[in-house]
């Protein structure tokens, strides 16, 4: 519950001090729920002369204290809410920051050395995201509000991380900063481009340098060990926008006579090739093929290929809530296509990593009308692991839909 701490009479404008910001009655009402963003409308009258980092204090129409966060002079998100009671400085952040290391403890097991450490929002550290990967952790940002603290949050970031065998950080560039190699060292040696992970025992290459999000997709992490199962038996899978082939490696490994990798990337192929020898895979044994999705699907269709295990985790088709009329017939389109080439008694996995749709949004892509089939039914849905919580008002971050249907 927030405290009755009245408004100061004197709002401080600098980092230094604190300054205070009356919020609307919708506002109001989500940061008392939890939610951590106080979007620009949100504020009775928003600064225009507070620099991006500066501590804010936020209050009531009545001049209650409802909680304490950092300013974002750029974004929408005009103030991340950190906590509702209490101190915020670098004390405070890195005792967070080390709370969500801690519940980290005992959600992997010792053949895993690739997984978030904290989760930004889901660990009431709004805008930041620190994610391992063996040795090196990446540390990205969402927003300016952080970027003028890092040089104070660096040292004791370093210590507790080489606590815990990590002994470079880099920070993740912004691609309009970065130019080709998109990590810069903040502390320790400086990191590979590219490096050897292991996820329940799979070894994989993560491309530090160039890779997105910070490197590899983790939270799906827990979906890949299920495609693993699923691939005990099956003769012919199809992993449809296959990135590095997290997935095509997992149904290999778990048995799968035959995969296809597909995706316009190249390059993304001879990550995947790769990995596939690090785990005594022989490539040549399956199928990369560099091409739009809808395309192979269109071909595979004519052609008569039909695959008993599919998986289709494409980029986002909905960046925005304007969007989303656009992503669900994309979706209802990309689905239709899938039911086209799955094998009878087959299992279709389809992923969706946008906040915007909804679970129930994603399986109204996924029903009868979508598909031109009955025979298919959802027998799993999924979201991401235990490594990326959620605070309950912050519904954004619940955005990976993975659905098995069969």
């Amino acid at each position: 519950m927030a405290n009755r701490d009245r408004r100061p009479k004197d709002k401080a404008h600098s980092r230094g001090s604190k300054a205070g910001l009356t919020l609307t009655r919708t506002a109001i009402v989500s940061v008392r729920r939890g939610h951590p963003w106080v979007y620009r409308e949100g504020i009775v009258r928003p600064p225009t002369d507070l620099p991006s980092g500066a501590v804010v204090e936020l209050f009531d129409e009545a001049g209650e204290r409802l909680g304490v966060g950092l300013w974002d002079a750029q974004s929408p998100i005009a103030a991340r809410v950190f906590n509702a009671e209490g101190r915020l400085d670098e004390r405070a952040l890195i005792d967070r920051i080390e709370r969500a290391f801690a519940r980290r403890d005992g959600l992997v097991g010792p053949d895993t050395d690739a997984y978030r450490l904290c989760n930004g929002e889901g660990d009431r550290v709004p805008g930041l995201v620190l994610d391992r990967y063996a040795h090196v952790a990446v540390l990205r940002l969402d927003g300016e509000h952080l970027e003028s603290w890092i040089d104070r949050l660096t040292g004791p970031l370093a210590r507790s991380l080489s606590a815990r065998g990590v002994r470079t950080l880099v920070l993740r560039l912004g691609r309009d900063e970065a130019g080709d190699r998109r990590i810069r060292t903040l502390s320790g040696p400086d990191a590979p481009d590219r490096v050897m992970v292991r996820e329940n025992g799979m070894v994989m290459e993560v491309d530090l340098a160039h890779g997105q999000k910070t490197g590899a997709f983790l939270d799906q992490r827990d979906n890949r060990a299920r495609v693993r199962a699923l691939g005990k038996g099956r003769s012919r899978v199809l992993n449809l926008y296959s990135y590095t082939g997290g997935f095509s490696l997992a149904a290999a490994l778990g048995g799968a006579t035959q995969v296809t990798s597909v995706d316009v990337a190249s390059a993304a192929h001879a990550t995947a090739q790769r990995s596939f020898r690090e785990n005594g895979l022989d490539p040549a044994a399956h199928a990369f093929v560099s091409a739009d999705a809808f395309a192979y699907l269109e071909g595979a269709a004519r052609r008569g290929d039909r695959f008993d295990l599919i998986i289709s985790d494409p980029p986002s088709f909905a960046p925005n809530e304007r969007a989303k009329p656009r992503a669900l017939a994309a979706y209802r389109k990309l689905h239709g296509a899938l039911a086209q080439v799955i094998a009878k008694g087959g299992v279709l996995c389809a992923a969706s990593c946008s906040s915007h749709i909804t679970a129930e949004d994603f399986l109204s892509t996924l029903d009868d009308a979508a598909l031109g089939r009955d025979d298919l039914s959802l027998v799993a849905m999924h979201g991401q692991p235990p490594d990326h919580p959620t605070s309950p008002a912050w519904f954004e971050g619940r955005y990976l839909k993975f659905a098995v249907m069969a």
